[in-house]
C-alpha cells in the first residue's frame, strides 16, 4: 500500500492536513478513520492496525475518493519523534572520498525541524555557499524496536520512503561533526509516499539517482550498501528505543555535488529530484535566504560603532 499525506486543492473541499491510500490515479481519503498524521496512527494503532484499516476503506462504499491531481502532497510524517541517520554507508560514497568504510554504522540525527513537504522550497542560509544533497532511502518504524536481532529486525518496519538529507558541506568541515550543517529548517524533504514493506518487498536492490536541474548527480543502487535495512534496524535498537513512526535514513550513495569535478554546489533556483524504485519522485527548489530587517539594523549598528 501507498501511503500518502495531503491536502485538497479544491477549496470547496475539507481544509487541512489529510491522510489516505493511493489506488491507481485515486486517493482514498482515511483521515476520519485513522486521523491526519500517520506517526501518530501509527503509535496508536500499530502498523497492522492501520494497513488494516486501510483495506478496509479500500472496499468501503462510504470512503471518500479524490483524483491523485486534485491534491497538494505533504510530508508523510510531519514531526518524527525520531530520524536517525547514517553516515558512509555506501561504499562507492567511501570510495569518492578516498576513506575506508567504517567499522560499524555511523549514527547522526536531524531533528523534526528539518522534515519539509514534497515540492516545498528548501531555502539555503546564507551561512553556506556549500549546500549539497543526498537522496536517501528512509525506513518508518511500525512497531517498537529495542535490541531487536538482525532476522527479526524486518518485521518493525512499517515502510520506506525518500529523505533528502540536505548538508551544508563548508559547515560540515568547520564544525567536525554534523548537527548544524545537516540541521537548518526543512534540510530534510520527505515524501512523496510512504511504500508500505509488503509491497515494497527486498530493500536491498533498489535503484537510487539524483539529479539537480535534470542532470544526473546520483545513480546507484541499495545493494551498495555497507549495511543492509535489518543490520542497520539492530544496530541502533541496542542502544535507542524505536517507535512506531521514528525514521532511519540509510546513508547517501556516490554522486553528491562535494566530490563533483569540479565540486557542484546548490544555489537559490536549483531544482532537485530524488528518486528510489517503488517510491517516486521527491522533488523540491532551492531558495537563497533573503536579508530580514534586524540583520540591517545589526549592520547599522555596527557602522555606528
Amino acid at each position: 500500500m501507498r501511503f500518502t499525506a495531503f491536502i485538497y486543492t479544491d477549496p470547496d473541499r475539507v481544509p487541512g492536513r489529510r491522510l489516505g491510500v493511493e489506488d491507481g490515479d485515486r486517493i482514498a481519503d482515511l483521515t476520519d478513520g485513522l486521523g491526519a498524521n500517520l506517526g501518530a496512527a501509527l503509535a496508536t494503532r500499530g502498523a497492522d492496525g492501520v494497513t488494516d484499516h486501510a483495506h478496509r476503506a479500500l472496499s468501503d462504499l462510504d470512503t471518500t475518493w479524490v483524483e491523485a491531481n486534485g491534491v497538494r502532497r505533504l510530508a508523510p510524517l510531519p514531526r518524527p519523534g525520531k530520524i536517525v541517520c547514517v553516515g558512509l554507508n555506501y561504499h562507492g560514497h567511501c570510495r569518492e572520498q578516498g576513506v575506508e568504510p567504517p567499522d560499524y554504522p555511523m549514527l547522526f540525527a536531524k531533528f523534526a525541524n528539518t522534515i519539509t513537504d514534497p515540492g516545498a522550497p528548501v531555502t539555503r542560509p546564507r551561512a553556506t555557499e556549500r549546500l549539497d544533497l543526498e537522496c536517501e532511502l528512509a525506513v518508518i518504524l511500525g512497531r517498537p524496536a529495542s535490541r531487536v536481532a538482525p532476522e527479526h529486525a524486518l518485521d518493525h518496519v512499517f515502510g520506506y520512503t525518500i529523505l533528502n538529507d540536505i548538508t551544508a558541506r563548508d559547515l560540515q568541515r568547520e564544525d567536525r561533526q554534523w548537527l548544524r550543517a545537516k540541521g537548518w529548517d526543512g534540510f530534510a524533504p520527505l515524501g512523496p509516499v510512504a511504500v508500505t514493506r509488503d509491497e515494497m518487498g527486498d530493500p536491498g536492490g533498489l535503484a537510487i539517482r539524483s539529479w539537480v536541474n535534470g542532470e544526473p548527480w546520483q545513480d546507484s543502487t541499495t545493494a551498495d550498501m555497507i549495511w543492509e535495512v535489518a543490520t542497520l534496524i539492530a544496530f541502533v535498537s541496542r542502544t535507542i528505543h524505536l517507535d512506531p513512526g521514528d525514521v532511519i535514513a540509510t546513508g547517501t550513495p556516490a554522486g553528491v555535488g562535494h566530490f563533483h569535478d569540479p565540486p557542484r554546489f546548490l544555489v537559490g533556483g536549483d531544482v532537485m529530484s530524488c528518486q528510489i524504485e517503488g517510491i517516486g519522485i521527491l522533488e523540491n527548489a532551492v531558495v537563497d535566504e533573503q536579508p530580514r530587517a534586524d540583520d540591517h539594523a545589526a549592520a547599522a549598528g555596527v557602522e555606528d560603532a
